[in-house]
């Protein structure tokens, strides 16, 4: 049973509701009425994907466009929910009102927008990216490619910006099998103390994107640092260049006690939902699909930082 004290925002409000999400305890789910939802898609419609991404201050238009549609109430109650150690995510979606992927473009840059600013995505030029998984792949990094295991990581590792939340979003999927979503909180981790107080825990660990993100400059991050009184975490092992044996030896178990921790949660995501986590203390990976010659799957990533109130 969940207990209720980790789930403080659930209930009706006037335009949307919360509950709790039923495939992992920790996250909600969130329902809008489907006549406002429709009335935002409606009020927006002569408003396109190049605008949002020619013209900056459309984006932050659209966010008032939402809040105005929702109220006020539902942009602090995502903000308390990704603010909340507890908790720190939610499931939401289009609630089958379109299949339009240019509307689910539109609704997920008017909820980022609530939340602060986006983060500049350097792989596809745009605040935002949307990319495909299928059956055959060359890139350079586990993102693409389907078969794998996409281990369990924070992004921005290599931003010299904060990235302290992160939107997922489903565009298509067609002959999959596999792919869940996988997720753990810090605070769920069996060897979270373990990790985050050895020694080599706070040190800088240099960062260096492969050639497709289209970042040339290395950057340095603890694995572990503190707010509010709280170990966060960054790390992926794909772009992390150690400096030493130890700190290699290091950020192996690391990730190790992580890939085979009980509380990492494989997290079905139907088609126009998206999950929205933060970056601080929610780590994320892919399952690998079952081989299939015509596998799709098409997801969309805006990532960003919270507004200094």
């Amino acid at each position: 049973m969940i207990k209720e004290s980790l789930k403080p925002f659930i209930g009706k409000y006037d335009t949307f509701e919360v509950k709790e999400q039923s495939d992992h305890r920790r996250l909600y789910h969130i329902e809008m009425n489907n006549e406002r939802l429709n009335a935002f898609l409606s009020d927006n419609q002569d408003v396109n994907v190049q605008q949002l991404e020619y013209v900056p201050y459309m984006r932050l238009v659209i966010a008032q466009s939402l809040q105005s549609v929702l109220g006020e109430s539902f942009s602090k109650t995502i903000r308390g929910i990704l603010h909340d150690r507890k908790s720190g995510g939610f499931t939401m979606g289009m609630q089958q009102q379109t299949l339009e992927h240019e509307q689910y473009v539109l609704f997920a840059t008017a909820l980022t927008h609530l939340l602060g600013g986006v983060n500049f995505d350097d792989m596809s030029g745009k605040y935002y990216a949307r990319f495909t998984v299928k059956d055959t792949d060359n890139s350079d990094s586990y993102l693409r490619q389907a078969y794998r295991l996409f281990t369990l990581h924070t992004d921005g590792t290599f931003f010299e910006e904060s990235t302290d939340w992160l939107l997922m979003m489903k565009f298509a999927e067609e002959n999959a099998v596999g792919g869940e979503s996988r997720l753990l909180h810090l605070d769920d981790w069996e060897d979270l103390e373990k990790f985050s107080t050895h020694p080599i825990a706070t040190s800088r660990i240099e960062y260096k994107a492969p050639s497709s993100k289209n970042v040339n400059k290395s950057v340095y991050n603890q694995t572990f640092y503190e707010q509010n009184g709280k170990p966060c975490v960054c790390f992926i092992d794909q772009f992390a260049y150690p400096a030493t044996l130890e700190q290699a030896a290091y950020l192996k178990d690391f990730s190790q006690s992580m890939e085979n921790s009980a509380a990492t949660v494989a997290l079905p995501l139907p088609v126009g939902d998206l999950v929205m986590v933060n970056n601080t203390f929610w780590l994320h990976g892919r399952a690998a699909f079952e081989k299939n010659p015509k596998l799709h799957r098409e997801l969309m990533r805006i990532r960003g930082y919270f507004a200094l109130v």
